[in-house]
């Protein structure tokens, strides 16, 4: 559909891959109507993580946000759909998970703000750089999705 071109990048982080709940994240945006183009497991480099919170890295709890998201393996993936950036980040929920409701990922799954389960990119912007940071082109899948004419009019 028209618009339906647009791209997020998420990520499950490693309290969420240790909590087991790949499968039910991914099972939210499959539901939701929004298509997989990437999706990795990996061991994210400190190199990449201080790339990718390059914004943060004045902030004091910076230091052990790298440390707690290299502590394990992380999922990344790249999600398309209409606003998927907006939509993305409504079914994820705030940063703090006390300030997220029930119904999005974070309202039902964490408790403590420093163990937040998943990212997932803030802005169109932030999107393009982070897909092109954690993907390589030939990474991302694109195909026809059969169910695509139920989901946008």
């Amino acid at each position: 559909g028209a618009g339906s071109g647009a791209r997020t990048f998420v990520a499950i982080k490693p309290d969420g891959v240790q909590r087991q709940l790949v499968g039910e994240i991914i099972r939210r945006f499959e539901r939701k109507g929004f298509r997989l183009l990437g999706l990795k497991l990996l061991q994210a480099s400190e190199e990449l993580l201080k790339e990718h919170y390059v914004a943060l890295r004045d902030r004091p709890f910076y230091g052990r946000l790298v440390k707690y998201m290299s502590s394990g393996p992380v999922v990344a993936m790249v999600w398309q759909g209409l606003d998927v950036v907006k939509m993305a980040r409504m079914m994820i929920g705030e940063t703090n998970p006390a300030e997220s409701l029930p119904g999005t990922i974070r309202g039902d799954f964490c408790i403590d703000v420093g163990r937040n389960v998943i990212h997932g990119s803030d802005s169109v912007e932030s999107a393009r750089q982070e897909i092109s940071l954690w993907f390589r082109p030939e990474e991302l899948t694109c195909w026809e999705d059969a169910a695509e004419r139920w989901i946008y009019e």
